[in-house]
């Protein structure tokens, strides 16, 4: 699989698929250009980098039907529209469905290339976001189950004293727990802790 960001062009006038591919390579080296959007459905592999810029108005499954099935598939790849037939409903449900922009034709160079370096930034951001968040479960998950009662009581703001009387437990008892969980969630600090275990 291509690790690097790829931007995926879907439009169904081959015409116009040529022209955006040859705009967008001037920039982004990796593109791959589709006619439909069951084209790029079948094509795309869960997990690639990068972006999609996508027509509205297609024959078949319009750009939209399209930006729906990803959210159903959690399928999380920042969307630039590209579009000669928008209206301000269209554009709005666009973008709270989360597109990143919605380009009128014709549009300027300059802003489909600002569209695009905003969408792979955001893929980018996304793709760390969702690793931090996966190495904070895998740590959590090496908790003993006692070692988890005492972190869910420390995230209630409860001392050591208070968290041995909650669990009728020594203070002893409750700091190695405490040394223990801190080491496992490589914590250097309650604060620290506490940002961790939002992230979960």
């Amino acid at each position: 699989m291509n690790n690097e960001p790829t931007v995926f062009l879907v439009d169904d006038d081959p015409a116009v698929l040529r022209s955006l591919t040859a705009l967008v390579k001037v920039v982004f080296p990796h593109v791959e250009s589709y006619t439909s959007a069951a084209e790029f459905l079948d094509s795309y592999r869960g997990g690639q980098p990068g972006c999609l810029v996508l027509d509205v108005a297609m024959p078949g499954m319009s750009g939209l039907e399209l930006q729906r099935r990803l959210v159903e598939q959690r399928i999380d790849l920042p969307i630039v529209f590209v579009t000669g037939h928008a209206n301000v409903q269209m554009a709005v449900g666009a973008m709270q469905a989360g597109a990143v922009n919605f380009l009128e034709k014709p549009f300027r160079e300059q802003d489909l290339w600002d569209s695009v370096r905003r969408a792979l930034e955001q893929d980018e951001c996304n793709r760390r976001r969702r690793a931090r968040r996966q190495s904070v479960n895998e740590r959590i998950a090496t908790l003993s189950p006692g070692e988890r009662e005492v972190l869910d009581l420390i995230l209630e703001g409860k001392y050591n004293k208070e968290i041995a009387a909650e669990l009728n437990l020594s203070i002893r008892t409750v700091e190695d727990r405490r040394a223990r969980l801190m080491k496992k969630m490589q914590a250097n600090s309650v604060a620290e802790l506490v940002q961790l275990a939002m992230t979960h």
